[in-house]
């Protein structure tokens, strides 16, 4: 799965704009098979530590695509998004949820740590001490209460789920993409600078729209 959402990020054609990401059936993910769980450590524990991180890196991978600044993604989420599931709704930079969704930060109930990229997202979204509170506990969220914490940006019905993100989409593509592209790239960086660098970050960014909307972009 991890493998074949990595293909997904890389053979994407370069037309699409937004990526629903969407479970089929009852969940949107329930997290790791724990049929094959033991298997998949078993195997990770027998790599030297280098190449055993190198491994998380490609698993990583299927998921970091999602932040790309070039696409909007947006979760649709039903049921439960458990552990890696959870995690991969944190990657979307949108998450649209059904009243009947459940998630939880699960890792810990296996003596494991959350290894998808989630733990940045959360902090993010909820501030650290909510971040430790989810993640040591494992508990589960319901929907409304991730809606309370800022996890979702918005709860619907479940029979709503799809028209929901159908119109949430629709607003996206209603800006213009170059637009859409340079505000995703500055909020992604803002985090990580202060006042100052994030304010010359505007300035090129808006010079570059300005030249662009007057036919003199590179």
């Amino acid at each position: 799965m991890w493998a074949a959402l990595r293909e997904c990020g890389r053979e994407l054609p370069g037309e699409v704009r937004v990526v629903v990401v969407r479970g089929e059936g009852r969940s949107f993910s329930a997290g790791l098979d724990r049929t094959v769980a033991g298997t998949t450590a078993a195997d990770l524990v027998r790599l030297p530590p280098a190449e055993a991180a190198d491994a998380i890196a490609v698993f990583q991978e299927g998921f970091s695509w999602l932040r790309r600044p070039d696409l909007m993604t947006v979760a649709a989420v039903q049921g439960h998004a458990i552990g890696a599931g959870f995690q991969l709704a944190l990657a979307c930079d949108l998450r649209v949820l059904a009243d009947d969704a459940q998630l939880a930060m699960a890792e810990v109930t296996l003596g494991l740590v959350p290894d998808l990229g989630g733990t940045k997202r959360l902090v993010e979204l909820v501030g650290y001490a909510r971040a430790v509170e989810i993640c040591v506990t494992g508990r589960r969220i319901p929907a409304t209460e991730a809606d309370r914490l800022g996890l979702a940006n918005l709860v619907v019905p479940r029979a709503q789920l799809d028209a929901a993100v159908a119109d949430l989409v629709a607003a996206v593509l209603a800006g213009a993409r170059a637009a859409v592209v340079e505000i995703k790239g500055l909020l992604l960086g803002a985090g990580d600078r202060a006042f100052p660098a994030q304010e010359a970050a505007e300035r090129a960014a808006q010079v570059r729209r300005l030249r662009d909307l007057a036919g003199l972009g590179e």
